[in-house]
């Protein structure tokens, strides 16, 4: 089977991918990083077959460049920098950053090397690639998009019928089931609906003239762990004084659990938590989050009411609708829905993940509110970077 290209644009992945690469591209240009493919799901086999498809995909993506549209679409974003455009009229993919293999057991491997701000790049695609191939290989896709349809159908009915009175923005583009379903799901939900505000996904926020949403992702914050200068339980505050410094208070929205919500705590202080707009919760019981972010604003005289508690972990509508009833009268609410959005059909969707592993040869690590879905690949080193944050924790400052 040989599949039509899955990704046909540079502008088809997460705002946050530009957003954290226009600070590494002013600020850290020196850093190297390395990322590592994992599939969360038990006994998932990826053939041979498969792997001549991936790696036939990556490579029509390596040949793609940014369009003048595209450019110039990136300019009228008002936090996107002329000089940051100007470096993405010269870049591309480079294929050479990126290796694919298959284990014995059926495993698929994918590692990705290279400068901060060009392999951080291919998150995004190369999961758009593989959840795609993976699907129509295994499946009979047509059947899973009439599943994909009526479950569409009876959402946007859901939010017309009042069942559900919550805002969302679309956040399904790295799992989703193909190119062309997420571009329905976004149009579908975009005008047939008054709830989504926006979608991650730059391309379409293009084409339908919506909303591109994003901030960061914890690899910016891991990457601070590769830099020698910098003490480990210390990244989040590197992270916004760079972040703050390079936006200014916009694009504001804080992601608060790469090491632990409780370490994030302690370097946003009044001026960060009067600085940024909100924060996001992406582990951890969501309820007790809340709570404590409204404790945390509340403890500065800070209206949690003026801020945003942006929800993104694992959702379906029947949960956003449930946390917004229980904080809709203390805070903004909102959410990304992702999966839930772009590949809810008869078969489970893949939870495949791309995370940043080395920076400058030096291990870096999640260790997020769910211990879970901590990822690294030197276990020394994160129960290192779990006694430094228990360190910091233990003396509150």
């Amino acid at each position: 089977m040989k599949l039509e290209p899955i990704v046909v644009s540079l502008l088809d992945t997460d705002l946050y991918k530009f957003n954290m690469d226009q600070v590494i591209f002013h600020k850290h240009t020196d850093l190297i990083g390395e990322y590592r493919f994992v599939c969360r799901n038990k006994g998932v086999v990826f053939t041979p077959a498969m792997l001549e498809e991936i790696d036939a995909q990556i490579d029509h993506l390596c040949t793609l460049t940014f369009t003048k549209e595209e450019l110039d679409y990136l300019r009228s974003i008002r936090f996107i920098k002329d000089d940051y455009v100007e470096f993405l009229r010269l870049w591309r993919p480079i294929r050479d950053y990126v290796t694919t293999s298959l284990d014995p057991d059926s495993t698929l491997e994918i590692a990705v090397k290279g400068p901060m701000f060009s392999a951080m790049q291919f998150e995004i695609f190369l999961l758009e690639i593989v959840n795609e191939v993976y699907f129509r290989f295994s499946y009979d896709y047509e059947k899973l998009l009439e599943s994909a349809k009526k479950r569409l159908d009876d959402k946007i009915a859901a939010f017309r019928e009042g069942k559900y009175t919550f805002t969302f923005a679309e956040f399904g583009c790295r799992r989703r089931l193909s190119r062309e379903w997420e571009d329905v799901v976004v149009r579908r939900l975009a005008t047939e609906t008054d709830a989504c505000t926006g979608t991650s996904n730059v391309y379409l926020a293009m084409k339908y003239g919506l909303k591109p949403i994003g901030t960061y992702a914890h690899e910016f914050v891991q990457m601070y762990q590769g830099i020698d200068s910098i003490p480990l339980a210390y990244t989040n505050h590197y992270a916004m004084r760079d972040w703050y410094d390079e936006y200014q208070g916009d694009n504001g929205t804080a992601l608060t659990d790469t090491v632990t919500t409780d370490l994030f705590l302690l370097d946003f202080n009044r001026a960060n938590a009067n600085n940024y707009t909100g924060v996001r919760h992406d582990s951890g019981d969501p309820y007790e989050w809340g709570e404590k972010i409204i404790k945390h604003y509340e403890g500065y005289g800070i209206d949690p009411k003026t801020k945003l508690l942006l929800f993104s972990d694992s959702l379906d509508f029947d949960r956003a609708q449930a946390l917004y009833d229980h904080f809709k009268a203390r805070a903004k609410v909102s959410f990304g829905i992702g999966t839930f959005c772009t590949n809810d059909t008869e078969a489970g969707a893949l939870n495949i993940v791309i995370k940043l592993q080395y920076v400058n040869g030096r291990p870096v690590a999640k260790l997020s509110d769910t211990p879970g879905k901590a990822m690294c690949m030197d276990e020394e080193y994160l129960e290192y970077l779990r006694a430094s944050v228990e360190f910091r924790l233990n003396r509150g400052k």
